[in-house]
C-alpha cells in the first residue's frame, strides 16, 4: 500500500484562503474606529470641536466616549490574540458602533448633527467583512436605533418632530448603502472564488507537469537566459553520473561539455549538436534544445538521450527482422547440414578409409558444428529477451560465477582473480545476460590462450570510477592480446582471427551490454594480454542534492 501511495499522483491545493486575508478589513476597520472615537472625545474635552457634540447630555456624551474607546480598546486585543473567530469580531465591532453611535447622537441632539452618517461607514464595512445578507441586519438595526433616539428624543423636547423626515431619509440611505455594499461583496467573492480556482488549478497543473518531467524517461534540464538550472529531473541527473546540482547553479559547473554544446547550438541554431561524454569514462549521450517562447529569452528545455538507448532501439528493430530471417533461414540450412553430419558419422564408421579421406572427414565435421553453432548463435541473438536490470552486489554475483566458471573449464582455482574496490559496489544490470557477457568473455580469452589452459589467468577488476563515479568491472587476461590494427573489428559480427570461432560472441556480448544500457569497450594491456571493460549504469542508491 505504501509503495503504491509513493508512486501515486497526489492533488494538492495552494495555501490560499478562500476569501483572501480575512483579517486585514478588520484590522483596517478596528484602526478607523480607533481613530474617529479618539477624535469625538478630545473634540469634546478639547473643546475644540464643533458645539453640538454632548449638547443635550454632556455626561451620557462623556461616558459613551469612554466606553466607546474601552469597547475598542477591548476588541483590539481579541484581534491581536485571533479569539474569537474574524466573523464573530466583525459582529462585534459592527453592534458596537451602531450602540455608540446612536448613543453619541442622543446625547447630541438627534439626527439633525449629521452623526448619524458615521453608522453609514460601518454598515458598508460589515458588508464587506461578513458574507450573505448580515448587511441588510445591520441597516434594519440602524434604521430602527436611529428611529428610536429620535422618538425618546422627541418625548423628552430634546429634538423637534421635524426631524423624523430626516431619521427616514438616513434609514433609506442605510439600507441603499447595504445593498450596494452587499452587491459588490457578492462580486468580490466570486473574483476571489475565480482567483483562487486559478491558482489550485495551475498549482495541479505544475505538479502535475513536475510529475510527468521527473518520470520521463528522457532527460530534461530547464536553464534559463543565464545558463542557470531551474528545473532537472532524475534521468538527466542519472544520465549526467549524478553530479552534485542545486537550482540556479551554472550549467557549466555541472557539466562542462554540455555547457559547451549548448553555447555552439546558441551560436548558430541550425547546426546538429554533437553527442558528448559527461565524464572522461562516461557514457555516450545525445543533446538536443528547445527555446521557451519566440525569442528564447525565457530560456531553453535541454533534452539528452542516451545514443546506447538510441542504438538499443534500432537493435531491436534489427532484431526484429533478424528473427523473422534466422527462423526460416535455420530450416533451411539445419535440414541438409543434418544430412552432412549424418553422413559424416557413416562414413567414420567405415573401415577402409585412407588417412587423407579420414582428414577430410575431420574438416567436415569441424565445419559442420561450426555452422551449426553459428545457427545456434543466431538464433540465440534474435530470441534475446529484453533486459531486466536490478541492482545488486558485484562482489556477492561475481563469487558464484567464477566457481561456476572454473567447473564447467576444468580449471585451477589459481586461473581466476576476483578483486572488487570497495567490496560492497553496487551496479544496475541484468544478472543473467551479465553472466552470458562474461561467459563469452572467459571463453574468448580461453580460446586465444597459446599457452597451456592451466596457465591461462582471468582477472575480475572492478570498483567505482574515479572521473564519472560509476562502477566497471575489467576482465583481463595474459594472451597474446589483440593487435591495434583489428582491435576495432573485434566487435562486428562473423570477425573471428580463429578457424574453430564463430565471430559472435563478442559481437553478442556487446549486443547484452548495450541492452542493459552498459559500455563495453576493449584497453589493451602494457604487458601483454587483453583487457576488456565494462561500465555499469550508475545505481539510483545515492540521490541529488538541491
Amino acid at each position: 500500500m505504501t509503495g503504491r501511495r509513493d508512486r501515486a499522483f497526489w492533488w494538492k491545493a495552494p495555501p490560499t484562503a478562500v476569501r483572501g486575508n480575512i483579517w486585514v478589513i478588520p484590522r483596517l476597520f478596528l484602526i478607523y474606529r480607533l481613530i474617529v472615537a479618539t477624535l469625538l472625545t478630545t473634540a469634546f474635552l478639547g473643546d475644540w470641536g464643533p458645539a453640538f457634540l454632548g449638547q443635550q447630555r454632556p455626561g451620557l456624551y462623556a461616558l459613551t466616549c469612554t466606553m466607546y474607546l474601552g469597547l475598542i480598546v477591548a476588541g483590539g486585543l481579541m484581534h491581536y490574540w485571533r479569539r474569537p473567530s474574524s466573523t464573530a469580531q466583525s459582529i462585534f465591532m459592527v453592534l458596537t458602533d451602531i450602540l455608540c453611535i446612536t448613543l453619541l447622537l442622543y446625547a447630541s441632539g438627534g439626527v439633525q448633527t449629521g452623526l448619524g452618517t458615521l453608522m453609514a461607514v460601518s454598515i458598508a464595512t460589515g458588508s464587506l467583512m461578513l458574507p450573505g445578507r448580515v448587511a441588510l441586519l445591520f441597516a434594519a438595526l440602524s434604521t430602527l436605533s436611529v428611529l428610536t433616539q429620535q422618538t425618546v428624543a422627541t418625548f423628552n423636547g430634546t429634538s423637534p418632530p421635524t426631524g423624523y423626515p430626516q431619521a427616514g431619509m438616513l434609514g433609506v440611505a442605510f439600507f441603499a448603502i447595504a445593498t450596494l455594499a452587499l452587491v459588490l461583496s457578492q462580486r468580490a467573492s466570486k473574483s476571489e472564488q475565480l482567483i483562487t480556482q486559478q491558482e489550485l488549478d495551475l498549482a495541479n497543473l505544475e505538479q502535475l507537469n513536475d510529475y510527468v518531467i521527473q518520470h520521463m524517461q528522457t532527460g530534461i534540464l530547464v536553464v534559463d537566459d543565464e545558463n542557470r538550472i531551474r528545473l532537472i529531473n532524475d534521468a538527466a541527473w542519472y544520465l549526467l553520473g549524478t553530479p552534485d546540482v542545486k537550482t540556479g547553479k551554472h550549467l557549466k559547473h555541472v557539466c562542462q561539455p554540455l555547457s559547451q554544446r549548448m553555447q555552439q547550438w546558441q551560436e548558430n541554431r541550425e547546426t546538429e549538436p554533437g553527442s558528448f561524454r559527461p565524464t572522461p569514462g562516461g557514457r555516450e549521450l545525445k543533446p538536443g534544445f528547445s527555446p521557451l517562447g519566440e525569442t528564447g529569452r525565457n530560456g531553453t528545455v535541454v533534452f539528452i538521450e542516451d545514443e546506447a538507448s538510441v542504438t538499443q532501439q534500432a537493435q531491436q528493430m534489427k532484431l526484429a527482422s533478424l528473427g523473422r530471417l534466422t527462423a526460416s533461414i535455420a530450416h533451411e540450412i539445419r535440414n541438409p547440414l543434418g544430412a552432412i553430419g549424418h553422413a559424416e558419422q557413416l562414413l567414420n564408421e567405415s573401415t577402409q578409409l585412407a588417412d587423407s579421406d579420414q582428414r577430410l572427414l575431420e574438416i567436415i565435421g569441424t565445419n559442420t558444428r561450426r555452422v551449426n553453432d553459428i545457427i545456434e548463435n543466431v538464433l540465440q541473438l534474435s530470441r534475446r529477451s529484453q533486459a531486466r536490470p536490478k541492482e545488486f552486489i558485484l562482489r556477492q554475483w561475481l563469487d558464484p560465477f567464477v566457481q561456476e566458471s572454473l567447473t564447467y573449464h576444468n580449471l585451477p582455482q589459481s586461473c581466476m582473480l576476483v578483486e572488487i574496490d570497495p567490496p560492497d559496489t553496487l551496479i544496475f544490470a541484468d544478472s543473467t545476460q551479465l553472466r552470458q557477457i562474461l561467459s563469452n568473455l572467459c571463453e574468448n580469452s580461453i580460446r586465444h590462450f597459446k599457452g597451456e589452459k592451466e596457465d591461462i589467468i582471468i582477472q575480475f577488476k572492478g570498483g567505482i570510477t574515479e572521473a564519472s563515479g560509476g562502477p566497471f568491472l575489467d576482465v583481463i587476461d595474459n594472451g597474446p592480446g589483440i593487435p591495434p590494427e583489428i582491435a576495432r573489428q573485434i566487435f562486428e559480427p562473423f570477425f573471428t582471427t580463429n578457424n574453430r570461432g564463430t565471430g559472435l560472441g563478442l559481437y553478442i556480448a556487446k549486443e547484452l551490454s548495450e541492452s542493459n544500457r552498459m559500455r563495453l569497450e576493449y584497453l589493451p594491456v602494457e604487458n601483454g594480454g587483453s583487457c576488456f571493460r565494462m561500465n555499469f549504469p550508475g545505481t539510483r542508491t545515492r540521490r541529488r542534492q538541491g
